[in-house]
């Protein structure tokens, strides 16, 4: 693999219980080695015509360019938002033996 082929994935969630089920629900099924959780933050954004201001939790996931696909069909299913935010960025540089125990998780 190169090293554009790890992703972090990063989606959000309005309750930590929500931001925890969703990144375990991910490290079991394999399509991400690793979730972390950080929050609240606070977002703002248009949503309906309207500027919302909400408390969030973070959730940033690791993966590969191989299960991204399936991590995102994870979270669609498993995410009470109607357009949850899912954001892929490529891995531009990371220890060799970090990249490799991700690939090795997410192996299936």
């Amino acid at each position: 693999m190169t090293v554009a082929d790890w992703l972090t994935v990063l989606t959000t969630t309005d309750a930590e219980e929500k931001a925890d089920a969703l990144a375990r629900g991910a490290v079991e099924a394999r399509v991400a080695a690793c979730a972390q959780i950080a929050g609240p933050v606070t977002s703002v954004y248009r949503w309906k015509g309207e500027i919302e201001t909400a408390r969030e939790w973070q959730v940033l996931f690791k993966t590969t360019e191989t299960r991204y696909a399936e991590l995102e069909v994870y979270l669609r299913g498993a995410h009470d938002y109607d357009t949850p935010e899912i954001i892929a960025t490529p891995v531009v540089r990371g220890s060799a033996e970090y990249l490799e125990w991700m690939e090795r998780e997410t192996a299936g």
